[in-house]
């Protein structure tokens, strides 16, 4: 009798125990791990290398390499308003007839969106003005009556995000201006010099940075 109360006992004592050591083996909830979540950006701007052809200069058989900068404005996560300046001055070769720069100053509005991985599209719609310098009226080789034309276009581009500031970026438009054909300074004095439009391609590639 003693031995099955003995028993009995242990049996409850073992009883007992069983769920703390079942607890003691289960592994305490770890505290859940922030969202990772990137700073929010209104601004970027962009600076790069930069290239436009020459269809708005006579006899030009090359493009000119410079300088392209950028300053966008986002509102929301699709929208943006960029200003776009471009100087361009260096001919790639030394076949262009005197020695043409064009400047561009550009605004309008951005549509951005991702695409895939760090990849991120964007397209542009641009309106301003380009002046050209550094041609001859009297020789014909540029469209230069005058040198100041309204001009504008369309591009896109592509960006590649190295973190949530940085990225890389190329792009390419197609920028439509209107100068004339200043062939003869006397017959453009007495009216004889009509406009036309040209397009000349643009391009791109440098660094943004977002704030």
């Amino acid at each position: 009798m003693k031995r099955k109360s003995f028993l009995a006992i242990l049996a409850v004592i073992a009883a007992a125990f069983m769920p703390l050591a079942a607890s003691s083996q289960i592994a305490p909830d770890r505290p859940p791990r922030a969202a990772k979540t990137e700073p929010s950006t209104k601004y970027e701007v962009y600076a790069g290398a930069g290239y436009t052809s020459l269809n708005n200069v006579n006899q030009s058989r090359n493009g000119l390499i410079g300088v392209n900068v950028t300053a966008t404005r986002d509102w929301g996560k699709f929208f943006g308003l960029t200003a776009d300046g471009g100087w361009y001055k260096y001919p790639y070769n030394s076949t262009n007839p005197g020695n043409p720069t064009v400047d561009t100053l550009l605004f309008g509005p951005t549509f951005h969106g991702h695409l895939y991985g760090n990849v991120d599209g964007f397209v542009h719609a641009l309106l301003g003005i380009e002046h050209i310098s550094g041609t001859s009226a009297t020789s014909g080789l540029a469209f230069s009556t005058p040198n100041i034309s309204l001009a504008g276009g369309l591009g896109v581009g592509m960006e590649y995000k190295l973190n949530p500031r940085f990225a890389l970026r190329a792009w390419g438009d197609d920028i439509a201006s209107s100068f004339a054909a200043n062939t003869n300074q006397a017959v453009c004095t007495n009216g004889g010099c009509s406009s036309h439009m040209t397009r000349s391609a643009r391009a791109s590639m440098g660094v943004v940075y977002k704030f």
